[in-house]
């Protein structure tokens, strides 16, 4: 069946007083705002359902680097633990000193409490002053990897 006649609303969609007056259906007013306006306001709705992404922070940044001094470890915690990394394999005997390898344990920084009776060739990525001379102090060595 075919129709004979075009609604009005169709027929007369962009003349000027379709909707009664000029003003009605007219400006940004009429859809509650331009754009996204109102999202925290009168259209909430359409956020939850349509854009709960909207607002907010969203992930995390890396900071180049962050992750190498990211933790510390004592001279007298490396002392204390030396049998444990002995038995992890991140130490050996390397003549008369202690190699410690730091990096593979998950440590990035080494600092200088403590007291260090024998020789430690101690590999990280940094180490405070006084870290380095009391190791040199004992013998060993830091090596910045």
């Amino acid at each position: 069946m075919t129709t004979s006649k075009v609604k009005k609303r169709r027929k007369f969609r962009g003349h000027r007083t379709q909707h009664g007056a000029h003003r009605k259906w007219r400006g940004g007013g009429s859809r509650g705002g331009r754009g996204l306006a109102g999202g925290h306001k009168h259209k909430w709705s359409f956020v939850i359902k349509y854009d709960k992404t909207r607002f907010g922070k969203h992930g995390f940044k890396r900071h180049a680097g962050a992750e190498r001094a990211s933790r510390t470890i004592s001279l007298g915690k490396i002392v204390s633990m030396m049998d444990y990394f002995v038995e992890k394999k991140f130490a050996e005997k390397e003549g008369a000193a202690m190699k410690v390898d730091l990096i593979k344990a998950g440590y990035g920084k080494v600092l200088g409490g403590g007291k260090v009776t024998k020789p430690l060739i101690v590999h990280a990525w940094t180490f405070t002053k006084s870290a380095e001379r009391k190791l040199e102090e004992a013998g060993g060595k830091a090596v910045r990897v």
